[in-house]
């Protein structure tokens, strides 16, 4: 049974008592919303407005569900009262009117509960329609099926529907008690430029040409990184910001070019107490509006035992089906792939899936197929049975050598393990992918859960194969874990002073202790191969701040979108961003991007050149 405007909601907003008396002659007179109704409003006169959400004509008496963003109210029309009735009848889906009354119980045996006023309706006295309205495109009820495209193109019609508006009444409860916990933690909320220097930050800028600065640009933030360094060195020790970003990057369901994040600094704190604040905050939001209690500290992993154990260093911890390593037990095994890789100086990993060994050989082949996607050239694999191990490679290894892979991976009788043998990256990519697969499509998930940890140790840098040289694996303003000591010879080992949160897998921020002295910060540019004129073109001016008491600070970035959608059960962050874009980048509802006249090309000093 569809729910339209009610059922269970995933998160809880405060009681709102919004009865703004409408006294003022000659201004709209609503007393209170739909949604707020209740019991103890019963007898009391009421003038409420909002869309006709449906109408229904019952033997002579007419009802119409009338809805505003707080929710739906049962307004009755009898037929005694000539002039209301009569203008009910002309009432259609989604005009606006305004309604006056007097609140009552319904009849015995009318009650709604899926609604919060399913035990009250309205007895109409007077009816005004505001507004007529085409007929829709779409039904915005929460049942109706709709294309994407089509609902952005009407996105104003689209956030009409009840769970749409619920996701923004949340979104904004959200963003009120982060301010409320960071403003009593001590925290300033400082603005930060838009219109600022390009600066290479992992994806592409927004360039924006400079009218009365021919041929030079401004550049959309794709955070406020190294504003809020210097705000640090400014001496404002907390601060945040719930601030936009813009990155010229392609699209997928948690990314949008334009997006939100929960921006912090800290001056004078090493990790610990940069975690602790986020804890504290997320524990809050989730015990107002989930009534959640989180458990805290969060767990903390490492780097190297996340994508060990899970295959991501965004692991989603929900779920049992750890991989293990088994490159040092088969390195005399007879089986030669997986000899012959270890040998090569590769890896060896496998994992066990729970009542895997009913799966047909076109489903094991459908598993091979889908890792060869992360570049695996096979996938290994052995059904345990009430009778033993079955396997075309079970014939290479030893019954202790079996018996030692069934300890390990904890398999049971009916149970599937499965193996790769390449490349580090490629097995953790193959088998982390294959991992959260099962763990989707056989409901080994429990979706109702939040799982949180922090991913701490992080590698300072990593090698570009391509580029051949070493590239920030964060961003170059990171500190490491021993800067004095830091060589381009021991590059390799070094730990970043890094850390992200992870939420159900997914990455919901990041950020590390940065680094305070310019010296330290000279020596990172040199590892990179950013040549110190290159550097001081491109980040002079926070390097030229390092040089003038800069104190020890660090912080992080949460992605508020992201955090909106999990807390609202929905996987794209387009259900909680009002005017999002398409994945091709488009603006449906307002047809954007769009050419611009000559008049402006000209006044720019620029030209369109036809793509090839």
């Amino acid at each position: 049974m569809c729910k339209e405007t009610g059922g269970v909601v995933r998160f809880r907003v405060y009681d709102k008592t919004i009865t703004q008396s409408i006294v003022k002659e000659g201004f709209m007179r609503r007393s209170t919303y739909c949604g707020s109704i209740k019991e103890s409003n019963i007898g009391e006169e009421i003038v409420v407005c909002g869309w006709v959400h449906s109408r229904r004509d019952h033997g002579g008496v007419i009802f119409i569900d009338l809805r505003d963003r707080e929710g739906v109210l049962q307004v009755v029309f009898q037929p005694e009262n000539k002039k209301a009735f009569k203008t009910a009848e002309s009432l259609r889906d989604e005009y606006v009117i305004l309604v006056e009354g007097v609140v009552r119980h319904r009849p015995g045996g009318a009650d709604n509960s899926n609604i919060s006023t399913g035990s009250v309706e309205l007895l109409a006295a007077k009816l005004e329609i505001l507004n007529t309205s085409f007929p829709l495109p779409f039904d915005v009820s929460d049942c109706a099926s709709i294309s994407e495209e089509l609902r952005l193109k009407y996105r104003y019609l689209d956030l009409r529907r009840p769970n749409l508006q619920r996701n923004f009444i949340m979104r904004h409860e959200l963003s009120k008690e982060i301010r409320n916990f960071l403003n009593e933690e001590g925290f300033l909320e400082i603005e930060t430029p838009f219109l600022t220097k390009s600066t290479p930050e992992g994806a592409r800028d927004f360039l924006v040409p400079s009218r009365l600065h021919w041929g030079s640009f401004f550049a959309l933030p794709q955070s406020p990184q190294l504003f809020k360094q210097i705000l640090m060195v400014a001496g404002f020790d907390r601060y945040y910001q719930i601030v936009r970003c813009f990155r010229d990057e392609d699209l997928r369901s948690d990314r949008q070019l334009e997006f939100t994040q929960v921006d912090i600094e800290m001056s004078f704190v090493d990790e610990k107490d940069v975690m602790c604040v986020v804890e504290r905050m997320l524990a809050r939001v989730f015990k107002t509006l989930l009534n959640l209690d989180l458990r805290v500290p969060f767990e903390r992993i490492s780097y190297a035992d996340a994508v060990l154990r899970y295959g991501s260093d965004k692991p989603d911890i929900r779920f049992e089906m750890e991989i293990k390593d088994f490159s040092c037990e088969f390195k005399d095994v007879k089986f030669g792939v997986f000899s012959s890789a270890l040998s090569s100086g590769k890896v060896v990993r496998g994992l066990c899936i729970p009542k895997g060994a009913d799966f047909s050989r076109a489903e094991i082949d459908g598993l091979a197929e889908f890792v060869s996607g992360y570049g695996a050239k096979g996938l290994a694999w052995v059904k345990i049975t009430d009778s033993g191990a079955q396997s075309n490679i079970v014939k290479y290894f030893k019954e202790d050598e079996i018996k030692m892979i069934v300890s390990k991976l904890n398999a049971k009788s009916g149970d599937l393990i499965v193996f790769l043998a390449d490349e580090e990256k490629i097995v953790a990519q193959g088998l982390g992918a294959l991992r959260l697969k099962i763990g989707r499509e056989y409901g080994l998930i429990d979706k109702n859960k939040f799982a949180f940890l922090w991913v701490v140790d992080f590698p300072l840098m990593e090698w570009d194969k391509e580029e051949c040289r070493w590239q920030a694996l964060h961003h170059p303003f990171t500190s490491p874990k021993s800067p004095d000591s830091l060589t381009k010879e021991n590059v390799a080992s070094a730990k970043a002073r890094a850390y992200d949160i992870i939420l159900n897998g997914v990455e919901l921020g990041g950020g590390s202790i940065r680094i305070h002295k310019s010296e330290i910060q000279k020596k990172v540019f040199e590892i990179l191969d950013i040549a110190q004129e290159s550097a001081k073109k491109k980040f002079g001016f926070l390097l030229d701040a390092l040089s003038y008491g800069a104190p020890p600070h660090g912080g992080v970035a949460l992605g508020f979108d992201r955090l909106c959608a999990l807390i609202a059960g929905t996987e794209s962050i387009r259900e909680v961003i009002a005017f999002p874009k398409t994945q091709k980048a488009l603006d449906l509802l307002s047809n954007a991007p769009s050419e611009i006249s000559d008049k402006q090309l000209k006044e720019l000093g620029m030209r369109i050149v036809v793509k090839e």
